[in-house]
Order: C-alpha cells, then structure tokens, then sequence
C-alpha cells in the first residue's frame, strides 16, 4: 500500500508563497530600470548605476545577519508583519527621491525591509511543509519567486517603455499595500521554543549567532551563480538596445518564467527521488550555457532561445540550492539557515551589478557575458568541492 502523503496545499503555505512573490515582484519591478533611471536623471556613470542596483542587496543583506538569529524569538508572523509595513512606507519615499545619494539611502533602507520580509517568508515556509515533500514543497513555493522574475522585469520594462519611472514607483506601492491587505488572512505562528542551552548558544556576538555553519558550503556555491544572474537582469534593458532587441527582451522574462513554471514540479519531484546531484550537475551546466548564447544574440529568437536556457538551468539551481539549505540546517536554527542562505544569494545580486558594471567599459556588454559563462562553469568544480561530493546519492 502507497502511504498517503502529507498536505502541501494549506492556506498559510498559499499566504505565505503570495507575500513572496509581491515581495520580489517589487524587488525586480525596480532592478530592471533602476540602472537606466539613475543613469538618465542622475547622469550616473555605470558604476554608479550598478551600485544603484547594488547598495538595495546590501540593505537586504545587513538586515538579514541581524534578523536571522532574533526571528524566532520575535516570533514569525511579527517580524513579517513589521517587514511588510516597513516596505510599504519605503515605497511612498521613492517620490521623493531628488539626488543619486538620496536615492542611494532610499534603496538601502528598502533593501532592509527586503530582508526582514524574505527572511521571515522563507523561514516560516520551511517550517510548514511536510517533512516527505520539502524537494516539492520548496519547488512549488519558489514559484513565487519564479513569477516574479518574470512579470517584474516585463512589468518594468513595459511601463518604462509606454510610462515614466513614477509609474514603477506606484506599481510597487500597489504590491506592498496588497502585501498588507492578505496578512490578516495568515494564520497564528508561535514563537520558536528554545531550551535552555539553546538560548545560552545565542547569547553574544559569536559568528554561530549569525551564521549557520552548515548552510554556507552550498550558499557560497550559490552565490557565484547568482553573481552571474545579476548581470543579466541589471543590464538586461541596456544591453538590449545596444544590440538592437529591445521588443525581445521585453518578453526575455516571459519565457525565462514559463519554462521554469514548466519544469519545476518535475525537478521538486526529480529532488526528492533521486537527490540534488542529479538536478544541480546539468543545471549549472545548462545556465553556463544561457549565459553564453545570451552574450551572443544577434536575433531576437536568439535572445528569447538564450532566456528559455537560462530559466531552466537557473530555476533548478535555484529551487534546489534552497532546498539543500532547509534539508541541512538543524529545526531550531531555521531562521539562521534561511537568513544565511539569502545573505549569500543577495551578497551574489548585490556584488554582481557593481562587478560587471565596472567590467563593461573594458569588454562591452557581450564580452562582459562571455566571462560570465565562464565563471558559471567553474561553478560546477565549486558544487563539487562545496557539497555535490558528499550528497547522498540515491
């Protein structure tokens, strides 16, 4: 007899994957254009641009080594409820926004709202799905990222194209206002009972307190893969009109979208049958190889090709990476784990944009993405080395 498997599908597994998506649909609906906005009415100079794009991640990533080892205790639906309200307000401020070091401030302080919302996102995700079916859980749940990867950068790009910068501003502010209507609807989450040596543990300013050590082999990892994403959704809209393609790339994050929305039940399942080795090996081979059509596209199906290529290498190496962080991170240190995983994929996005931006003037646009091939390759001597050498193989 096949023994029933546990609930996915709960109310607070839809709430809670909805918060995510509004939380990132804001995050890439700004990525996208930020670098052209600050570029256009700041005269920034790329650099400059790309620490535009850079500084928002170093927000995110400085809230999280501070919420990560406090969220438990705090208790998990508070601190999403404080992340959401604090977003919101840094969206209204964004009208605001006068000069590049003003804008600077804006985006670092809404990084940090960022952080604490995502962090409590993706620990209270990992503590509602079964135990059986975490590989798919966490697939089906990263879909909200997925869909925001997609839409926000279409999004951005069409209103940029059809609108003003001020029309993003409102976008964003519609999806934090949405964010605070559908909290109400989440259910109560208890705060994280701690035993006594547990809480000595966390007493201090002890690197244990604000890292979990099992989750950075694979963090790192995912951080170099992520240093290359960066590079294409940050320059995407100025690369496009370098090379003449600006009505492909609008749709480049609809295809990226749909093959990732294709592919990941498959990949969840595939996860938890057979291992992460059998994702995580082709994944970041396939990216490697998005990157490097990306680089090359003189054709608008080229781009659109390249954009499928990298949805399902990326989409995979995505879900999984995350999802090897749950699987090896202790119960009691959920929030860490998660706090840790993110601060080293936002050190990725954060880094990325101000690497590459640095990069162009000296290879251009498609040399910069032929590097960017090759660090992506060498990232499958880093899986190896960080963890693909001593998963279990199934």
């Amino acid at each position: 007899m096949v023994p029933k498997k546990s609930k996915l599908w709960t109310k607070d597994f839809i709430i809670i994957s909805i918060e995510n998506l509004l939380a990132f649909l804001s995050f890439y609906l700004l990525m996208i254009v930020i670098s052209g906005y600050a570029m256009s009415k700041f005269d920034s100079s790329p650099g400059e641009a790309g620490f535009s794009t850079s500084i928002f991640v170093i927000g995110g990533l400085f809230m999280r080594l501070l919420i990560g080892k406090w969220i438990g205790q705090i208790g998990y639906k508070k601190t999403l409820h404080a992340g959401i309200i604090f977003s919101f307000i840094m969206t209204l401020i964004y009208f605001g926004v006068n000069s590049l070091i003003s804008l600077l401030i804006v985006r670092f302080l809404h990084g940090m709202s960022f952080g604490i919302v995502t962090t409590a996102t993706g620990t209270i995700i990992a503590n509602v799905i079964p135990m059986d079916r975490r590989g798919e859980g966490i697939s089906y749940y990263g879909l909200s990222l997925t869909l925001a990867t997609a839409l926000g950068p279409f999004l951005g790009m069409f209103i940029t194209q059809h609108g003003s910068f001020n029309m993003i501003f409102v976008a964003c502010t519609i999806t934090s206002m949405i964010s605070l209507l559908i909290f109400p609807f989440l259910s109560s989450l208890n705060k994280m009972e701690l035993t006594a040596e547990q809480l000595e543990k966390m007493k201090g300013f002890k690197f244990d307190n604000f890292f979990e050590p099992k989750v950075i082999p694979i963090s790192m990892c995912c951080m170099f893969i992520y240093i290359c994403y960066s590079s294409v959704v940050s320059f995407l809209a100025v690369y496009s009109l370098e090379i003449n393609l600006v009505s492909a790339a609008s749709l480049f994050f609809i295809v990226y979208g749909a093959v990732i929305v294709i592919t990941r039940p498959a990949i969840g399942r595939l996860f938890d049958s057979k291992g992460e080795n059998s994702i995580m090996y082709p994944a970041i081979l396939i990216f490697s190889i998005g990157i490097l059509l990306f680089s090359q596209a003189h054709h608008g199906y080229t781009l659109l090709l390249a954009g499928a290529v990298l949805g399902l290498g990326f989409g995979a190496i995505q879900s999984s990476t995350q999802a090897i962080s749950v699987k090896v991170t202790p119960q009691h240190r959920m929030g860490l784990g998660n706090s840790t995983y993110f601060a080293f994929t936002d050190m990725g996005m954060g880094i990325g944009p101000l690497l590459v931006g640095l990069i162009i003037p000296f290879f251009g646009y498609r040399g910069m993405y032929m590097v960017m091939s090759i660090v992506a390759a060498v990232c499958l001597l880093v899986y190896y080395v960080s963890h693909g050498k001593k998963a279990v193989v199934i």
